[in-house]
């Protein structure tokens, strides 16, 4: 619960710029010069918290310690912990990320748990009521009552970490803008923080539905036709081996399949990652990169950290709000991933009859409001949730039908010795389904397809009569899930795509991401018989867009012989003067993303029937064709002249959490157009590649890893932005490992000791 007295009050109203003060009145509906005293006095305060920043040099006592932490920070700010003992790294560790995280990770808790009304009113409401059909907190609680203990023990200092964090070090400026405080965390409140991108990696339940009016309409074949598994043209399944790849067909087939793929809209999940094992690589190391999709924002998805204590060493990123490494190295092994895209939900109508022992009732505390009262119907296996059509349907999904926490595996990971470990590790893994490829100091590389699916013969493509809800589907067997073994002459690779090839025996998802980013990163890893870290860092920045290219190059066709209008001329040599890169300068990638979003004013189902037949169609189809895609690049930008280069019309904007209430001057560093959705360098608005890294095992020094603003949140640290000019210009930066190299990088050191605990 937010609690506000009134001398925390007095403390909070703190310096804002007047855009900050407009906003907190129009979300309070109070006026603050009653609730500050006078508004003068709530923008010094709020501008003191501009530039407040943690304590990273000195020493420092905390309580709960058990011997002195070190913690050097690089030139990046990223803090490097070598402690005594595993309570102690975790204790830091925590410490840090509340350090620079605090806020970020405070939004994280209350959005899983439904809890973001107590801070911003009742326009969170709305968000409130959807996540709390998931029941996070029972889930959370419930993976904490199965942890083993010793997990539980590095949970629990994570813990005490952050709360030493907030008693000890400055209140980050959005406290300040909110007026409020935050709430002290519980090791319950860490598992639901990790449970964010779990549920992020969740398929949306309405894309099941949509998927199930189909199927209701027309049958399997009509799905099959507007929501294909994959485009068959394109596919480069890492089971099938990279020698099998080919050039992509090119096949009527997959005109409507590349044009559905290309105009979906929806928030595609998306990652890059690929290794090679030492046999295929120049310097005789095993290479590993990996870059995932997830949204772009201020401060980041991920937080960086390297971990030390005997035993123990991995480094590398975590998800702001939870402990240990969960994509990096220790130090024999790398590890990176993509998600699974695989089916994990189940979906039945709602039963005619419910049972009323079922209906739980839950109380959502609105800040200015009161408390609003939702019912909701929770069985031992389901839990139901309404459609954007209103529609009430229940829902099957393993996370709450068998909690379990997802922060042992990756325990688990930061200290294997070896490929075999690692892989015992992943076998583990129940949610969510994530691809992972590994490139360990023995010289191998491998990839293997993790999580608990279950074999549902649905897989995701309609919704099941109340009458299923007895069939309870089993896991596909984790020995049965897609693997390609450890071996020094390895590739493997993935992004989100399909992953097997002909006689596999289960479906696994109702709709693979398109496989033009694996396309390409397959063709890249085959223009080459050894590589090096340089080469994967370029492919990580690759920009080449092959469907994008073929869409537009039939498009033309479909054009020729036709006559247009100068300004259609125009338009026309633009595109057809496009090089397939979707590069800053170019114009006809404006034109190309443009064509992709459809036609606006047509029928699109007839526009794929114009494009499949481009080459033999008529007179007439083919004006029809063209005042289509003139409709749409108009529709875009009003005449030849005016289309700009992508570097502006694909620009995007890295927004801060609190710019939805008009507070913009937390903002990150705006992104030139660089990539698209659909290209290596992936880069559209709101999403983005999240981190890129590229490890050689074993020369961990080398390889690096970089985030798109800073490492931290506050920003008076002088680490809120200080990224973004090296993401921008696709740098890599190294992570110090070795002792040498972190001695070397060191910009601070801060000494945490034990302080005696209080009476």
């Amino acid at each position: 619960m937010v609690t506000r007295s009134s001398s925390n009050t007095e403390a909070l109203c703190g310096a804002a710029p007047r855009r900050a003060l407009r906003a907190f009145l129009a979300l309070a509906g109070l006026a603050l010069a009653i609730a500050c005293g006078e508004a003068a006095l709530y923008a010094a305060n709020v501008m003191n918290g501009l530039h407040a920043a943690a304590r990273t040099s000195g020493t420092l006592a905390l309580e709960g310690l058990h011997a002195p932490v070190t913690v050097i920070r690089d030139d990046r700010g990223i803090p490097h912990i070598e402690a005594r003992d595993l309570h102690d790294l975790f204790f830091a560790q925590g410490f840090v990320e509340g350090e620079d995280r605090l806020f970020q990770m405070d939004l994280v808790r209350r959005f899983v748990e439904g809890r973001l009304a107590e801070l911003f009113g009742a326009a969170a409401l709305p968000s409130d009521e959807r996540m709390r059909a998931w029941d996070v907190r029972e889930i959370a609680q419930r993976q904490w009552e199965a942890m083993p203990a010793d997990d539980r023990t590095l949970v629990d200092a994570f813990t005490a970490g952050i709360d030493a964090a907030i008693r000890t070090q400055p209140l980050p400026v959005e406290y300040r803008i909110l007026l409020v405080r935050p709430e002290p965390w519980t090791p319950q409140d860490v598992l639901a923080a990790g449970m964010a991108t779990v549920i992020d990696l969740t398929e949306d339940w309405n894309d099941v539905a949509a998927r199930d009016a189909i199927v209701r309409k027309g049958g399997i074949a009509a799905l099959r036709a507007a929501r294909p598994l994959s485009d068959s043209c394109y596919d480069v399944p890492v089971l099938v081996g990279l020698r099998a790849v080919r050039p992509a067909a090119s096949c009527a087939a997959s005109d409507r399949a590349l044009s559905a793929e290309l105009r979906d809209e929806r928030a595609r999940l998306a990652s890059n990652a690929w290794a090679a094992s030492a046999g295929r690589t120049r310097s005789g190391r095993a290479l590993l990169a990996n870059d995932p999709h997830l949204r772009l924002q201020i401060p980041g998805v991920w937080y960086l950290v390297d971990l030390r204590a005997p035993g123990f060493h991995a480094a590398g990123a975590t998800l702001a709000g939870t402990p240990g490494v969960i994509l990096g190295h220790d130090d024999r092994l790398a590890w990176g991933v993509t998600a699974g895209t695989t089916a994990d939900l189940s979906l039945f109508e709602f039963p005619a009859h419910p049972d009323p022992r079922f209906f739980r009732t839950e109380r959502f505390r609105v800040r200015f409001g009161g408390t609003v009262v939702r019912r909701y119907y929770r069985t031992a296996d389901a839990f139901d949730v309404r459609l954007r059509d209103g529609k009430r349907v229940l829902v099957r999904w393993i996370p709450y039908e068998r909690p379990r926490s997802a922060f042992p595996v990756f325990f688990a990971l930061d200290r294997a010795r070896s490929m075999q470990e690692a892989i015992a590790a992943l076998r583990q893994l129940q949610a969510p389904s994530l691809n992972v490829v590994l490139a360990a100091a023995d010289g191998t590389a491998a990839y293997l397809l993790a999580g608990s699916i279950p074999d549902d013969p649905a897989w995701g493509r309609w919704i099941h009569p109340a009458s299923d809800l007895v069939h309870h589907y089993p896991d596909v067997p984790h020995a049965a899930l897609p693997y390609v073994p450890p071996s020094r002459d390895a590739v493997v690779w993935t992004a989100n795509n399909l992953m097997y090839g002909p006689g596999y025996p289960y479906r696994l998802s109702a709709q693979f991401a398109p496989p033009y980013r694996a396309y390409r990163i397959a063709r890249l890893l085959q223009a080459r018989t050894q590589y090096d870290l340089p080469y994967f860092t370029r492919m990580q920045l690759d920009v080449r867009s092959p469907a994008e290219c073929e869409l537009a190059r039939r498009t033309l066709a479909a054009l020729r012989g036709l006559r247009l209008t100068a300004t259609e001329a125009v338009f026309a040599r633009v595109l057809d003067g496009w090089d397939c890169e979707v590069t800053p300068q170019s114009r006809g990638a404006t034109l190309a993303v443009a064509l992709r979003g459809g036609p606006p004013a047509t029928d699109e189902d007839a526009f794929l029937d114009l494009l499949t037949a481009a080459r033999r169609a008529t007179t007439a189809e083919r004006k029809a064709l063209a005042a289509s895609f003139f409709a749409t690049v108009l529709a875009f930008h009003g005449n030849a002249a005016a289309v700009p280069a992508w570097r502006r019309a694909g620009a995007v904007s890295v927004l801060h959490p609190l710019a939805r209430l008009g507070v913009r001057f937390l903002d990150g560093t705006p992104f030139p157009g660089n990539g698209d959705a659909f290209t290596l360098r992936m880069q559209k608005p709101g999403f983005s590649q999240s981190f890129r890294a590229v490890w050689e095992i074993g020369a961990w020094d080398r390889g690096g890893i970089t985030i798109p603003e800073g490492e931290s949140g506050e920003p008076g640290s002088g680490h809120y932005t200080d990224q973004a000019r090296a993401w921008i210009a696709g740098r890599l930066i190294p992570l110090p490992y070795s002792r040498a190299a972190v001695a070397r990088a060191a910009a601070e050191r801060l000494v945490l000791l034990p302080a005696a605990p209080r009476r």
